[in-house]
Formats: structure tokens, C-alpha cells, sequence
């Protein structure tokens, strides 16, 4: 026994129609962007290589405007660290943020910065902004104060 159904023609192209359109809107989506790559600081006096490291990101310093300290001639080294052991490490390859994970919000995690600056680590966050820019923020008292820095995605 063969059952046929009738369907009124206006619902089957109805459905066609909503099917097209939907399709249409997941494939023109823009893709997601993520903050893996090459990172300028907003001084332009580092660049930095946000990768993944197991399941967190983190930032490590892959090249500097002025790699040479202009007082001794000899590579910046990471002279300001509170462990008197990595005063003496080029700050090229020094992990300046870590830990970073899914803060819940999309495109931001949250973990920790280092800064060569002053030596101190400070909770924070990574946002991306769009694919070219990111907000990198350093926080103090339980993220009660924060300063805020723009990178730009470099080559």
C-alpha cells in the first residue's frame, strides 16, 4: 500500500524558502577570530606570539624594537624580575602572559601579565577586539584597578 500525502504547495515553498535563507546566513557568517598570532604592543617596542599552550594561551616576547640595551651594547634582559635568577635572561622568549583561559564572554580569557617593566605579574585579560586588534589589561585588587593596553595584529 502506497500512502501519499498532500502537502499545499505554498507550505513545501514556504519551507524551501526558510531552508535557503538559513543556509545562506550560517555559510556568509564571518568566521570566528582568535587571538593565536603575532601581536605588536601598543608601544611598537615588542612584539609578542600568542599561542596555545595546552588547554590556556599564553604570550611570549618574540622580538623587540631595540634588542640591545643602549647602556652595555648587550641583549635587554629581564632586569627588573623580582627572582634575582632571570634578571640576567634575554627578555626575548620571556612568557609575558600565561595561564589565559575561557573567561565565559566570548573572545576573552582571563590569567595573568608580566611586566619586564616593573618586574610584578598582575591578574588580567586578553580580549579580542577584532581579528586586528587585541586589549591586553594588567589588574590589581581582585581586578578593582586595571590598565588597559591595544596590540595590533603584526606580520
Amino acid at each position: 500500500m502506497i500512502l501519499r500525502l498532500r502537502v499545499p504547495t505554498a507550505a513545501v515553498v514556504s519551507f524551501l524558502l526558510l531552508s535557503a535563507s538559513l543556509l545562506a546566513t550560517w555559510s556568509s557568517a564571518a568566521p570566528v577570530a582568535d587571538p593565536l598570532g603575532t601581536w605588536v604592543t601598543e608601544s611598537g617596542s615588542a612584539t609578542v606570539r600568542i599561542a596555545n599552550c595546552g588547554p590556556e594561551l599564553c604570550g611570549t616576547i618574540v622580538a623587540l624594537k631595540e634588542p640591545n640595551d643602549p647602556a652595555t651594547g648587550r641583549p635587554k634582559t629581564d632586569k627588573n624580575n623580582p627572582d634575582s635568577g632571570k634578571r640576567s635572561r634575554p627578555l626575548l622568549g620571556v612568557q609575558i602572559v600565561f595561564g589565559m583561559k575561557p573567561s565565559g564572554t566570548a573572545s576573552k580569557w582571563n590569567g595573568q601579565v608580566y611586566n619586564a617593566e616593573d618586574g610584578k605579574t598582575y591578574s588580567g585579560n586578553i580580549t579580542l577586539q577584532n581579528s586586528g586588534t587585541l586589549k591586553l589589561e594588567g589588574c590589581v585588587l581582585g581586578g578593582l584597578f586595571c590598565k588597559a593596553h591595544t596590540w595590533m595584529r603584526g606580520g
